[in-house]
């Protein structure tokens, strides 16, 4: 049973490995379609038919470009920066139950690579750790604007990380773990079971919340755009910067599955309706992602501190203090 349950462990692990690193490269297609629709442009046309094989020529392009290693960095930091980003992403993946268990041949499988007790915490942690990468990356380079990047990085992670705890409190008093297999659990009995409709208000600060999380716009701020140069990332080439995009597309996919299995009743009662309905509830949540970056300018790193300081946390603490109260009467 342990050498089952290790091999069992293993292929899980290359699985997620795979597909998510496969749907990081085409889920850059699916926004640049999106975008180009909402902008009225085509977006990729010209490698294979209908741009398909243009995530193809990506990963060549970054596979085969020269790492450039600039004079005066600190090298080691340098190097080491972008593989946290992208290992703690998929870390994060761990934690996570994909799809509702299945049997193959007789063996009952369940795709999450380890049921912890405090899934929840570990999921945000890892997520959290992974923004080490940009700000040591900033750092380490011989660059004034990704210096700025990187300092831009901690001031930010500060403001909306303690939202994004704050605002889970609420759910982990109603249903008293951290698993997340628990939450789906307590969501099995229908749509009228789903956190979101007793919790409303943490399901609008988490949402937001995922938004700084994953470094999207509205608050794309770390490596900013504006700016014309790449922030954090100014310096890098190669696979290097490509490790960077990864952990970032990464993070858009689990946080996604992480939403629905929290305040929108998972994958139900296991069947492949409930299976079926959170994979479609995640493409949701992804695609919104997507939308806002056509849709909704960013915000400047003051005016995102201002709003989880001195808005989203006060809320997110009178949600806590009233759900106590509710569940003590």
């Amino acid at each position: 049973m342990d050498s089952a349950y290790l091999i069992e462990t293993i292929i899980k692990v290359v699985v997620i490995l795979l597909i998510f690193s496969a749907l990081a490269g085409i889920g850059t297609y699916f926004e640049r379609k999106i975008l180009a629709f909402m902008q009225r442009r085509l977006g990729p046309m010209n490698v294979g038919p209908y741009g398909l094989l243009q995530v193809a020529a990506d990963g060549i392009k970054l596979f085969t470009k020269e790492d450039i290693i600039p004079t005066n960095v600190v090298t080691p930091i340098f190097k080491i920066a972008p593989v946290i980003t992208a290992a703690t992403a998929f870390m994060a993946a761990a934690a996570i139950p994909f799809l509702p268990p299945f049997e193959v041949f007789g063996y009952e499988v369940h795709p999450i690579v380890a049921d912890v007790n405090i899934g929840i915490l570990y999921v945000l942690g890892m997520m959290a750790v992974g923004f080490y990468g940009p700000l040591l990356g900033g750092m380490a380079s011989a660059n004034k604007f990704s210096l700025l990047s990187a300092a831009r990085t901690a001031a930010v992670f500060i403001s909306y990380e303690v939202v994004t705890g704050l605002s889970l409190l609420a759910p982990i008093m109603m249903v008293g773990s951290l698993s997340l297999i628990d939450f789906n659990e307590y969501q099995a009995g229908g749509i009228g079971d789903w956190i979101v409709w007793s919790q409303p208000v943490a399901f609008i600060l988490f949402w937001i919340s995922a938004f700084a999380e994953t470094g999207r716009t509205p608050f794309h701020l770390i490596a900013n755009d504006h700016e014309i140069i790449d922030g954090f990332g100014t310096e890098y080439s190669g696979m290097r910067w490509g490790l960077f995009f990864i952990g970032e597309y990464a993070n858009m996919f689990f946080i996604s599955f992480v939403i629905p299995l929290i305040f929108l009743g998972g994958y139900g009662d296991g069947s492949l309706f409930g299976a079926l309905g959170l994979l479609g509830k995640m493409s949701f949540f992804f695609f919104f992602f997507l939308w806002t970056r056509a849709a909704w300018p960013d915000v400047r790193p003051d005016q995102l501190m201002w709003l989880c300081w001195k808005i989203l946390m006060p809320i997110a603490v009178i949600n806590v203090v009233i759900t106590g109260f509710v569940m003590m009467f």
